[in-house]
């Protein structure tokens, strides 16, 4: 299983997932200021110094804060809505008959229909279920008399990153969930 390392600014604000190699660039060049972390993500090995008879090592913890300032104030940024980030905001659930499926069986659906100027956007997509998707059609929900049972809305930053990641190790998803808004879904 490929762990990513979570990229963050010096104040402690997500910025990016990374690979392991990428995070090793950042040590190598000194610009990783903090590290967390209960255990390493992994130990990359490098060439063997003749004079001492060693193997060269770099250590990389799961979490590493760069030095500088970001280049983005990614509170500033809507995240990008993904059908696969929609599904995990609303837990699988479908929006109108409130069952919960595989990520497989749902569908993102527009409250507001397309076809009627609907946006592919946070707070006008929901996760529904093919039955439910059909019934309600090009309508809107209270034209279809199917009333939504829980209402969409934009993730935070820290939830964002919870939705990116795919293999989030569970110190790393510790970390950012101490970090999500009260009543966060996904909490």
């Amino acid at each position: 299983m490929m762990y990513h390392v979570l990229q963050l600014d010096i104040q402690g604000t997500p910025q990016a997932w990374i690979t392991a190699e990428e995070a090793a660039l950042h040590y190598a060049t000194g610009t990783v200021a903090w590290e967390d972390g209960e255990s390493p993500l992994v130990t990359l090995r490098g060439g063997w110094n003749v004079a001492r008879g060693q193997q060269s090592t770099l250590v990389i913890q799961p979490i590493i804060a760069l030095r500088g300032s970001p280049r983005l104030n990614l509170f500033e940024v809507t995240p990008a809505v993904t059908k696969a980030k929609l599904l995990r905001r609303d837990r699988c659930t479908c929006a109108y008959c409130a069952q919960v499926f595989l990520e497989k069986d749902l569908e993102a659906e527009h409250i507001q229909p397309e076809s009627k100027g609907g946006a592919y956007s946070w707070t006008n997509l929901v996760s529904a279920c093919r039955h439910c998707n059909a019934r309600k059609g090009a309508r809107s929900p209270e034209q279809a008399g199917m009333p939504l049972v829980y209402l969409p809305y934009v993730p935070s930053l820290w939830e964002d990153f919870l939705l990116r990641g795919r293999n989030v190790r569970a110190d790393v998803h510790e970390w950012l969930a101490a970090r999500l808004p009260k009543g966060s879904r996904l909490s």
